[in-house]
């Protein structure tokens, strides 16, 4: 018995994505290789580590069931935290 999965992978100019159809009990590392190995992952770099189910973060070794969406995160450009700060103190400037 197999289930099917959604892969996703999104940057800024284009989402990547494709159905992939994986054995019962498949895991998230079994649906990384499995994106991997598919045409539209091709040349991407995906972390195991930073992946997750519905905006969850998920382990490798978590299972999936029929119809999840698995999601592989990007690495941050900049932490949010910074990013507030930095807005906040542009904020403050005095405006000319």
């Amino acid at each position: 018995m197999t289930i099917c999965v959604e892969a996703v992978y999104a940057l800024p100019q284009h989402c990547h994505r494709a159905r992939l159809e994986l054995p019962d009990g498949a895991t998230m590392a079994d649906a990384t290789a499995a994106a991997l190995a598919h045409p539209a992952f091709a040349g991407l770099e995906l972390n195991p580590r930073q992946a997750g189910i519905c905006g969850q973060l998920a382990p490798p070794e978590t299972p999936l069931r029929e119809g999840d969406r698995v999601e592989f995160y990007r690495p941050l450009v900049r932490h949010p935290m910074e990013r507030r700060r930095a807005f906040a103190a542009d904020q403050r400037q005095p405006k000319p």
